[in-house]
Parts: structure tokens; sequence; C-alpha cells
């Protein structure tokens, strides 16, 4: 039995060390994809599908990923291929995935087959109209270089009324004749400059294959997810955030925070939370956020506040309302859901838990995605150990992972089937951390997660690995400047 359990532990410990090293491998590789670094991109992502051990659910966004990289290296075939994978495993980001299936059909000079991509790619973003708009901007060059106008001019007027704040939308002039003048840039200069493309955009005047042309870092959050930012992390783009500042100028921001300290002795108290949840709290409120804070909440008023929550993103303005909510305190996974635990639960069996705690799944996603939110985000800081001795053998360590709701960012305090410390100090070590990357100015919300991840797996001794999961697709800064 000893000798069981022992191999169960050692299995338990692998698993989680694998997964891990899986997410950093991932991270690294999207990391390279940002910086252009295509040729990286395809071996890293490559070598994770090879491994027979890697955690399958990044499949779809390493096919979707390296598809995106065949593309930019010219090599159209295994982009298709590698996209349509990422489709037949039901990537959430199919306009996108069509759009360069389009593009790559386009190169290899297969009109009919690009047209109905094209088709398909702005019926998928159809609710996405920042993304939508470059879709549209760029069949409209593709009608010019095929000699239809009318077409063209549709396409780039549509483009245009969808995102005015975009200004190489705004910018891009399309033409009948052959050739074709193109709006071009290159990823070293900014400025717009003249490229001239044949009827056939393969090759040049030589009959041989064109150079690749570099593709602009667009200063919108729709293009990011395309063409990423080629700068590093702590380098401010100011051209970027000017513009997302200005395009989300008008929007509205709703949080629900709850730190939950005082359990019943037979739970245990915990030091942190109550810290945690007032900080985070101040914190979000000078990123423009209207905070609802919720403290040592008994499971009717966890219930309550959400309902709250989420008629105020429900009634906010449709694309330009975020909503964010965070947790600390206890939590627990059972039977495929994680519950977040009230200081008044009760819990003597393994069915209390659907009773007397809150899911997270059932009740905060799946509210938060049926309203208007553009963007959800959900920070769990309660992967601690179980708190209900008695429901050992059904109840798991840590948090699970859950099912990505639409537009959802979840990140975790660390990977899922692990625990955190409750931390020694005013704030839990992940709380910490993320503190300080929320008052650092111009970086995206995947770049202030990362750094937490960073800061939080130096500072555990390469103990805690920190967690995300995310499907969104507009860009989301918390302080702009």
């Amino acid at each position: 039995m000893k000798q069981l359990l022992l191999s169960l532990c050692v299995l338990s410990v692998v698993s989680t060390l694998t997964i891990a090293q899986d997410y950093k491998d991932f991270d690294d590789g999207v990391a390279k994809f940002r910086a252009h670094e295509y040729d990286a991109v395809i071996e890293m992502f490559s070598a994770m599908l090879a491994k027979p051990d890697h955690n399958k659910r990044f499949d779809e966004d390493l096919y979707f990923y390296r598809g995106q990289s065949y593309y930019h290296k010219n090599e159209y075939q295994k982009s298709l291929d590698d996209l349509s994978q990422s489709l037949t495993l039901n990537h959430y980001n199919k306009g996108i995935i069509h759009w360069y299936q389009a593009r790559s059909f386009d190169k290899l000079g297969k009109k009919t087959e690009a047209t109905a991509k094209y088709e398909e790619a702005v019926i998928s973003a159809e609710k996405n109209k920042k993304v939508l708009a470059q879709i549209l901007a760029d069949r409209a060059q593709f009608h010019a270089r095929n000699g239809d106008k009318a077409a063209a001019d549709q396409d780039l007027a549509k483009a245009k009324s969808l995102d005015p704040s975009n200004k190489q939308v705004l910018d891009t002039p399309v033409k009948s004749t052959t050739p074709v003048t193109a709006s071009r840039t290159t990823g070293d200069d900014k400025k717009t400059t003249q490229v001239i493309v044949k009827s056939n955009p393969s090759q040049n005047a030589n009959n041989k294959p064109a150079q690749p042309v570099k593709s602009q870092q667009q200063n919108t959050p729709a293009q990011q997810n395309v063409q990423p930012v080629s700068t590093p992390a702590q380098q401010v783009n100011t051209e970027l955030v000017a513009a997302l500042a200005s395009a989300y100028k008008d929007e509205k921001r709703y949080a629900l925070v709850i730190g939950n300290s005082n359990y019943s002795k037979e739970i245990g108290t915990l030091k942190n939370p109550l810290n945690d949840a007032t900080d985070v709290a101040t914190e979000l409120r000078k990123s423009n956020f209207e905070v609802q804070l919720v403290t040592n909440a008994t499971y009717v008023q966890m219930r309550e506040a959400m309902r709250k929550f989420h008629e105020k993103l429900t009634a906010g303005p449709m694309d330009q309302t975020v909503g964010l909510f965070y947790y600390a305190g206890h939590g627990v996974a059972y039977q495929d859901e994680n519950y977040l635990v009230p200081i008044d639960a009760d819990v003597k069996y393994e069915d209390d838990i659907t009773r007397m705690c809150f899911p997270v799944q059932r009740m905060v996603l799946a509210n938060m995605e049926r309203s208007n939110s553009r963007m959800n985000i959900v920070i769990l800081d309660a992967c601690r150990n179980n708190p209900f001795p008695a429901t050992t053998r059904s109840v798991s360590a840590g948090l699970g992972e859950m099912k990505r709701a639409r537009g959802s960012f979840i990140a975790y305090a660390t990977s899922p089937g692990s625990v955190a410390s409750d931390g020694s100090g005013r704030n839990g070590l992940y709380t910490q951390e993320l503190l300080k990357a929320l008052r650092k100015p111009a970086l995206s919300i995947e770049q202030v997660f990362k750094e937490v991840r960073m800061n939080v797996l130096r500072l555990s001794g390469e103990k805690q690995f920190t967690w995300d999961s995310s499907n969104i697709i507009g860009e989301f800064y918390f302080k702009f400047q």
C-alpha cells in the first residue's frame, strides 16, 4: 500500500512538472510569434506536438500559431494543413483561421478557394468589428488585384465604418489598374510605403519568387492577434497604447472582488485573503474599474453580489464593457467544477460541497458570458489545501482547469492540481506580485500575467507555477499610461 501511494505521489509530481514545462514552452513560443521569430515558433511547437506526453489541450493553439508562422515563411500548403487541423479541434478564433487560409489560397493562385475562405472569415468575425474591419480591408485588396473595383470599394467602405480608429484601414488605397498599388509597411519602419503588387503576387517581373514583405505592426486591438507586437514586453509602444486608449476611451469596467478569511475553526482561518481583496480593489479603482468589494462573505452574500455584478455587465454597452472577477480564499475542485468556499460552509459529506459552496464555471463564468462584456477576466487566488478533511478521497488538491468561456481570460495562482501557500506578509505571494504588475503602465493583460508568473516562479524557488487560460480576441490594458 505504501509503495502504491509513493508511486501515485511520484506520478502526480511528474504530471505537474510536465504540465508546467508545457505551459512554459507554449508561452515562450507565443512570445517568439509576437516577435516575428517564425522559424523558432515552428521548431518549438513541432517539438511539443511530437512529444507523446504533451498536454493535448494546447494542440488547437499549437496548430493555430504554427499555421500562421508557416504562412509568414511562404509555406502556404503547410499553413493550410495546420489551420485546418486547428479548425478540426474547434479553435475559437475561426475568423483569423479562415482569413489566413484565404490568404494562403490567394498566394497559391487558387482564386475560387480564396474567395470562399474570405467569405467564411467575414461570417466568423461578424461579432468582432475590429477583426472584421481588418479582414474586409484585406479582401478589398484581393478584389482589386482581381479587377473587381466595385467589390473592393464596398469592402473598404464597410471596413472604415466598422473601425474608424484604425489608421491603416482609413489610409488603405484601392486602385483597379494593373499593377495595383497596395498600402504595406515594413516591420522596421512604421511609416506607410507603396509596394507594387503584380497580377501574380507570388512572382516578380523576372518571374522569380517575390521576396516576402514583412507585415505591419498594427495599432489596433484586433490586429494584435494577427500581427503581434514586435517590441520587448518592457518597452512602451506609445503609438499602440495611444490608439488603444482612444479606441476604448468610453469603455465601462466592472469588477467583483471577494476575499474570505474568517472561516470556522474546522476549516481554518486564512491570514491574507482579506488584505488581498482589499488591496486588489484599491488598485482596480485606479484603473477605472467600478468595484464591488465583498469580504468574509456567506453563500447568500456571494450569490447576491454575483447578481448585482451580472446586472452591471448586462447593462453595459456592447463591445465596450469589461468584467473582472477576483477571489481570494479557500477553494476546492470537485466533480469537474471549481468551488469557492463561503465562510459559512459546513461541509461534512461530499454532496455538501455542491449545496454550500459557490461554483465558478456555472455561476461566475456562465453569468459573465451571458452579458454584454467583450472580455471576462477571472482571477482565482484560491489554490490552497483542501479545507474539508472528510472529503479527501473525492476533492482534488488545488483547483482544476476550467472550460474557456467566450472572450475569457482565466488566471490561477498556481497550475491545476497544485497548491499555493497563504503567504507570510500582508499579501499572498501571487497577489503580491499581481499588485506590482497592475501598477505598471502600458502592459497588455498577457504581459501583466507573464510578469506575475516570472516573479512568482523566482520568489518561490521554482515551486509555484502560475497558470493562465485565454481565448480573448481584443486587447486589454489595465493602465494605458
